[in-house]
């Protein structure tokens, strides 16, 4: 009787096989770009290796588009048989993604998407995240409004999931501590005709303005809100809205505030390694969301090194990636019950071109995870 080997042995001469699920084109490239270099420039410093096996990427376009959600996940997860499935940018993409993760088991890492959901009524023992939630990144403006005397504000942002529970994170915490919302404005997702929510915000005259919009979006809210003479009134909102907009529109975003898990100036060894090695990687600045990524490529590692490498044994993976604590660029973060990151939330201001770091709004924001069940 010849030699048999086992499963393992021969999954161990394969390469691991991680599908990424992000936005290539469309007011959401940016954001897919940076989490792509993010994550395999964490594989790159394991010499391309995890637990001794080379990785492969297989790349699919999501498309920004949440009615592909589910097709395009399983374009991956059956079709490709991938060991990893990371992605993706839009939560509105990531709603139909994380149902077939959860109907198919497979391992996954959510690099950016922050609806609450993932880690609320749709957590599972296979889906982790790497970025934040909805509810944690906005939630601690609302004190800082208060904090600094603005009594009557008013919202704007995309009609859609992200942009609502974002919103809604803020106005909860702010109307609870006395603030008061003038008005919300929303508009369809990615409109960026902003000319006539601007004209109306001019003449209700608030003491601030709380604002999410990303990527291309977020710079030319900026851009149009300081043409129209706003700048006045105090801009707020999630850092999403300034990340990437500098250094061209430094001008048009001084004196914004925002609160974000990051900031590129923040003051820690893993933050300038991490910087050094993306320039000379990439000939760019990294980004919050390259960190998001680099952090997902490091959790991958602490499940598959317990695991030796073996992609199957996802228990062990499981295990491991529970227990974690990332040394990140962002700080040193641990993971809650419904995976979501236990993380400080940075309060950040535009000075002379730059993204200041103020100090923390909120330490170990740990986004409370209402209505996850993982056992």
């Amino acid at each position: 009787m010849g030699f048999v080997p086992t499963r393992f042995a021969i999954g161990q001469q394969a390469k691991i096989k991680v599908g990424l699920l992000l936005s290539h084109g469309g007011a959401y490239a940016g954001p897919g770009i940076g989490v792509t270099n993010g994550i395999k420039l964490a594989l790159a410093e394991r010499g391309g290796k995890i637990a001794g096996r080379e990785v492969e990427f297989v790349m699919v376009d999501d498309e920004s588009n949440p009615a592909k959600g589910p097709e395009n996940t399983h374009r991956l997860v059956t079709g490709e048989k991938v060991d990893f499935l990371v992605g993706p940018v839009h939560s509105g993409v990531a709603m139909g993604m994380v149902k077939v993760a959860r109907e198919t088991e497979v391992l996954t890492i959510i690099p950016n998407a922050g609806f609450n959901a993932a880690t609320g009524p749709l957590c599972a023992k296979n889906i982790f995240r790497t970025s934040f939630s909805n509810w944690q990144a906005n939630a601690p403006m609302g004190k800082v409004a208060i904090d600094r005397g603005y009594k009557n504000v008013v919202t704007i942002t995309w009609k859609y999931a992200a942009g609502e529970e974002m919103i809604n994170a803020f106005v909860d915490r702010f109307t609870d501590l006395g603030g008061k919302v003038v008005k919300q404005m929303a508009l369809p997702f990615p409109d960026t005709e902003f000319q006539a929510h601007l004209t109306e915000i001019a003449s209700l005259k608030p003491d601030a303005v709380y604002a999410f919009f990303a990527g291309s979006g977020g710079s030319k809210f900026i851009k149009d809100y300081a043409a129209v003479g706003l700048k006045s009134i105090p801009l707020l909102g999630p850092g999403f809205l300034t990340d990437g907009v500098l250094p061209d529109y430094a001008e048009a975003a001084e004196g914004i505030l925002t609160t974000l898990h990051y900031a590129d100036a923040l003051d820690n060894p893993e933050n300038h390694k991490f910087r050094a090695a993306y320039k000379a990687a990439y000939g760019k600045e990294a980004d919050f969301y390259a960190v998001q990524g680099y952090d997902a490529g490091q959790l991958m590692a602490v499940g598959l090194d317990a695991a030796k490498g073996d992609a199957a044994a996802k228990a062990a993976i499981i295990a491991a990636m529970e227990k974690a604590e990332i040394k990140s660029p962002r700080g040193t973060f641990t993971l809650s019950k419904s995976h979501n990151p236990i993380q400080d939330v940075y309060l950040r201001q535009v000075k002379g071109g730059k993204e200041v770091v103020l100090g923390v709004a909120q330490k170990a924001v740990n986004d409370p995870g209402t209505g996850c069940k993982i056992a």
